[in-house]
């Protein structure tokens, strides 16, 4: 779109999430959204790449006999399976649907920065698929084939039908519903139910001292996925603040049916992972890790919990808290270094 010619200076106030003024360029002051600048700095703190992970061990123990059983080996191939399709979903939704409609500077830097950090994450499973030698097409074909990942697929890519639409938007009551439905979708459900169960399955490998190379990546992209969801969550109650119009009562209960039945989609996924259960873990418990996690979302975004559940994998909780001394540091063959700090 052609500059617009004008003497006035940026004004603040006039900035918002969608539907702001300036968007022009990327015009960073005076900022207003905060908690994208914020974001951003964090995933330039937090980075990484999977190449830097030793894969020798995960290598050794697949290719043995005992290591792993079948429901095992089952499990890691269909999670896997779901996380090559989920990360690209994800990411086409910022490139493709999201980032043109944003016009906070600050959102659009942070988004470049969660675009790139889906590629590192695609780059991570064919890491894993290429240095364990599975079979590519099963891996890759996984989310036509199995029903359960098939479905969560469709799921979320229903809420791109408008988005994605050439001729879409904003700045009508019904288009920034609609809008704000994308985002809902996107961090609420694929970021912040999809994804943990997933997670949880990774980490069950890696506390039985299994599978430890390609569970530390896992343990990253949580990081980045975690960072993905926060920023979603308060793009969704930056909204709800910018244009309260929007957080009507009928939209509310539409954000909670949706997360209702993203979460049901979920049981299924995880009866696919866990038909017997390993690890001490069987899809009844992960029917309760699902729904307390699926309350923790809608009471970020001031919806009521609708499960009232405890969390059955306390553990969960340390394995996202990933500190930078150690995931930077102790899997590495040379120093890592940024910016400034790097001697030329």
């Amino acid at each position: 779109m052609p500059i617009k010619k004008t003497e006035d200076r940026v004004d603040i106030n006039t900035r918002r999430i969608i539907n702001g003024e300036d968007a022009d360029v990327m015009q960073l002051s005076p900022m207003k959204h905060t908690f994208a600048w914020e974001a951003y700095l964090a995933g330039n703190a937090n980075h990484w790449l999977p190449t830097e992970i030793p894969m020798q061990n995960d290598i050794e123990q697949w290719k043995s006999s005992t290591v792993l059983t079948e429901d095992e080996r089952k499990a890691f191939k269909t999670v896997l399976g779901f996380f090559t399709t989920a990360d690209s979903i994800a990411a086409n939704n910022i490139v493709l649907a999201s980032y043109k409609h944003i016009t906070s500077p600050e959102c659009r830097m942070y988004m470049l920065r969660q675009s790139y950090e889906e590629a590192i994450h695609t780059h991570a499973y064919q890491y894993i698929v290429e240095s364990l030698g599975l079979e590519e097409g099963e891996i890759y074909n996984m989310y036509r084939e199995v029903d359960a990942i098939y479905e969560k697929a469709s799921f979320i890519l229903t809420f791109n039908e408008g988005v994605f639409d050439p001729d879409f938007k904003t700045g009508t009551f019904e288009a920034d519903q609609k809008f704000l439905e994308n985002i809902a979708v996107f961090a609420l459900i694929l970021e912040g139910i999809f994804f943990y169960s997933a997670f949880a399955v990774m980490f069950g490998f890696q506390r039985q001292n299994k599978m430890v190379g390609s569970a530390e990546q896992i343990q990253y992209i949580m990081r980045d996925e975690s960072q993905h969801l926060n920023f979603g969550i308060n793009m969704i109650n930056t909204i709800k603040a910018e244009q309260p119009e929007l957080w009507t009562p009928e939209f509310q209960q539409r954000i909670i049916d949706l997360v209702k039945e993203g979460t049901r989609l979920e049981y299924t996924f995880a009866k696919e992972v866990f038909p017997k259960g390993i690890f001490g873990m069987n899809a009844d418990g992960f029917k309760q890790y699902i729904e307390h996690i699926a309350d923790r979302r809608l009471t970020r975004v001031g919806l009521p919990e609708q499960f009232h559940v405890a969390n059955p994998f306390p553990w969960m909780s340390e394995a996202v808290d990933l500190n930078k001394e150690k995931n930077m540091f102790e899997t590495r063959v040379t120093e890592y270094q940024v910016g400034g700090t790097l001697d030329w």
